[in-house]
């Protein structure tokens, strides 16, 4: 059926979505999110040549409905990122914590990163070149990289690695020349760039296809859109996934708490170490 007109959100209707979102997802859509949702909704209905929201929870609810959340999440995600965002992580990471990493791969010990929630790759990029300044010769060594989102289309704008020239600038022209090859307005990522990168979908929420530990996580600027409960599982997942002495880089508004808090010492702005503390079960 073809939209008609400009469909209203009711009460009903955003309270039901705000459900699924937050099952899904963790994030939590307020009732002075709901102009929001409606317009970010609004092209999709098009798409799906719904005459309004009504009709959206109806698919959400039949048989479509699993592969319609992944479009409802991707709707309502934030993507805002940049390359070398917050610098001063990537400061530390490559003054404080990859020396000692890099000197164990060198000696046949692995050393795993992860970019959690990703979005269009820029800080799995900027990790990435962070590393290979340090460590051109990465790839020969069992170093890898992985960057996962929730949003399938921003994982695979992310695995393209191809941005706008202009999206480059605070990289510098001799890490552009380095890592990135020009096409026009565009660039894209070097093969050897990508070498040690891994792209993957997945939802922080559920359940997670790895059980090897990590030494490096960035989760920046994600956790300021949960509860309290799924902040602080996040949290305590996180802790039983990082290796002691490993390393944790939330963003600039968020403060690690919760039961996880314990098992990290504060090791610079919004940067976390990883202690010998067990962490306790989630109750």
């Amino acid at each position: 059926m073809e939209p008609i007109g400009d469909p209203q959100l009711s009460d009903d209707q955003f309270d039901k979505l705000a459900r699924i979102v937050h099952h899904d997802s963790g994030i939590v859509l307020t009732p002075a999110k709901r102009g929001l949702l409606a317009a970010r909704l609004s092209r999709r209905l098009r798409a799906l040549r719904l005459s309004d929201y009504g009709a959206y929870c109806d698919r959400l609810a039949g048989a479509g409905g699993t592969e319609e959340r992944r479009h409802l999440l991707s709707a309502i995600t934030t993507n805002v990122t940049a390359f070398f965002r917050e610098g001063h992580h990537f400061e530390e990471l490559a003054a404080k914590v990859l020396p000692k990493l890099i000197a164990s791969a060198k000696a046949g010990g692995r050393m795993r990163l992860w970019s959690a929630a990703c979005s269009s790759g820029e800080e799995a990029y900027s990790i990435a070149i962070t590393l290979l300044e340090a460590f051109p010769d990465a790839a020969r060594h069992d170093v890898r990289l992985l960057a996962t989102d929730i949003d399938p289309a921003m994982i695979a704008r992310a695995e393209a690695g191809r941005y706008r020239t202009a999206d480059l600038r605070p990289i510098g022209t001799r890490r552009l020349l380095r890592f990135f090859t020009s096409e026009g307005e565009t660039c894209t990522a070097r093969a050897g760039l990508r070498q040690i990168m891994r792209f993957a979908e997945l939802n922080l929420h559920a359940d997670w296809p790895f059980s090897g530990r990590f030494d490096v996580i960035f989760c920046r600027n994600v956790v300021i859109y949960f509860d309290a409960g799924m902040r602080q599982r996040l949290w305590l997942r996180f802790a039983r996934l990082i290796a002691p002495g490993g390393h944790l880089f939330i963003g600039h508004s968020e403060r690690l708490d919760g039961p996880a808090a314990r098992c990290f010492d504060l090791a610079g702005a919004t940067h976390y170490r990883r202690n010998s503390t067990p962490p306790p079960p989630w109750s």
